[in-house]
């Protein structure tokens, strides 16, 4: 009885002593918005099947994949992907991705962006996610993306930085569907 007793109190202690591990569980899992989950709804026949459709001040990307059919994903929005409108071609898709953020980030922020200036390569912890989809126009590379992200609560929302954001788990689904050579309209 008196090891029980100790063993308990031991517990507890390492418990308190170790508040991060508390915290992770007391702290309530993050649940994406019913409205920003993948579901399947009618599109205008006028958009051909193999397209991704981009609707960033909606805050969802629509992938075509029948006629009068797509799968609508949730995404989150940076600035820059606010200020990309019109039709680009996906030229080239990236697991696990590396990231560099480009000169004029690392201009405008330096305290924030200069280390990384040499690369992260791509992983968990990498700013593109899981997936990138790297979408060129006339055979050049636009600097935008369609990617993933660890930061689910960015979704449905504009953010400070990226481009079009998806849940590691949606664009990891979107890039086995989608081939390079995609054709991808943000209106």
């Amino acid at each position: 009885m008196i090891f029980r007793r100790t063993f308990i109190g031991g517990a507890a202690a390492a418990a308190m002593s170790a508040p991060s591990i508390l915290r992770a569980h007391t702290q309530e899992p993050f649940v994406l918005a019913d409205e920003f989950q993948p579901r399947e709804v009618r599109v205008r026949e006028q958009h051909a099947p193999g397209q991704i459709l981009v609707f960033p001040r909606n805050f969802f990307l629509y992938y075509v994949f029948d006629t009068e059919r797509a799968i609508r994903y949730g995404v989150g929005v940076g600035k820059a992907g606010l200020a990309f409108k019109g039709s680009a071609i996906i030229e080239r898709k990236a697991e696990w991705p590396s990231w560099r953020p480009t000169n004029d980030m690392i201009r405008r922020n330096p305290d924030r962006y200069a280390q990384f200036a040499d690369g992260v390569p791509g992983g968990p912890n990498n700013p593109l996610g899981a997936r990138a989809l790297y979408l060129y126009r006339e055979g050049r590379d636009t600097y935008y993306r369609i990617h993933g992200t660890t930061e689910p609560w960015s979704i449905g929302q504009s953010v400070s930085n990226g481009c079009i954001r998806m849940l590691n788990e949606h664009v990891i689904q979107l890039y086995e569907q989608v081939p390079v050579g995609t054709r991808v309209t943000v209106l």
